[in-house]
């Protein structure tokens, strides 16, 4: 089982972003952005977040940028929000007993006793081509250093990363025909609103390994996910788009007032 997030669009410069795309207002909000978590508990425990992207025109597939993955890009790198970027943000209750990482505590949240919430959160940056990066902060965008302080492994020393999943099957993105159904309603007035008779979809799955936590990591280490805000932002030329399941009245990922619950019976694979 997994928890499935529709992120929605960010629309404070839809009209402007439409017009520099050449597109109509309508074409951007079909613009199909999923995410789904996972929770895998044996034999090592690890979070898989899975990214799904659907374009609903050739203009718009035309345009956007979406780097090839490549084994050799596959490291550490700062700074990936400012091209297409799949994120994810959570944060979790901390457990006052001082006890050893383990899949336990950090995949089940129920009946935890003698917890209190803390603000310090990880977020998780992806590149299509398999560049990433995990930053820690101690609450609200503190450190407010650029780029933000790694998320390290135990050793203090080691940054976390992540496990890319199979690609092989990702490189390019897959173009599908839509129902004849959908078809009949096409006309004249369709045609100029961008209709397309074809999807375009992407998609990029990597892992989290959740025992690679710091010890320094406040309110991450011994905790149970209690919040998660997968983010994507999707650059066609100069142009971003983001997408959130909720978004501020300005798109800010930080602002934990948008962040969703994690529902870890949804998510847990048994």
């Amino acid at each position: 089982m997994s928890q499935r997030f529709d992120l929605r669009l960010a629309t404070e410069t839809l009209a402007e972003d439409a017009q520099q795309l050449g597109v109509t207002v309508e074409t951007l909000q079909n613009i199909s952005v999923q995410v789904t978590a996972t929770l895998v508990k044996q034999p090592n425990a690890y979070l898989e977040l899975e990214y799904f992207v659907t374009l609903p025109t050739e203009s718009l597939a035309d345009q956007l940028n979406w780097p090839t993955w490549q084994s050799e890009q596959v490291s550490f790198t700062d700074y990936l929000w400012e091209q297409t970027c799949l994120e994810c943000f959570f944060t979790g209750k901390l457990i006052v007993n001082d006890r050893s990482i383990n899949s336990d505590c950090l995949i089940n949240n129920d009946n935890i006793a003698n917890t209190h919430e803390t603000t310090a959160y990880v977020e998780i940056n992806a590149s299509p081509d398999g560049r990433y990066a995990l930053y820690q902060f101690k609450s609200y965008r503190n450190p407010a250093t650029l780029p933000p302080k790694p998320l390290l492994q135990a050793d203090g020393q080691t940054r976390a990363s992540i496990d890319w999943i199979d690609t092989s099957n990702q490189q390019r993105p897959l173009v599908e025909t839509k129902a004849s159904s959908q078809l009949s309603t096409t006309s004249k007035s369709s045609a100029h609103k961008n209709i397309s008779p074809k999807l375009y979809h992407y998609e990029r799955s990597f892992r989290v390994p959740l025992n690679q936590l710091s010890n320094e990591t406040v309110g991450i280490k011994n905790t149970a996910i209690e919040y998660m805000h997968p983010c994507v932002i999707l650059y066609f030329g100069n142009t971003a788009l983001y997408f959130a399941p909720k978004h501020a009245s300005s798109p800010d990922f930080h602002n934990r007032h948008y962040w969703s619950r994690f529902d870890h019976k949804a998510a847990l694979i048994k």
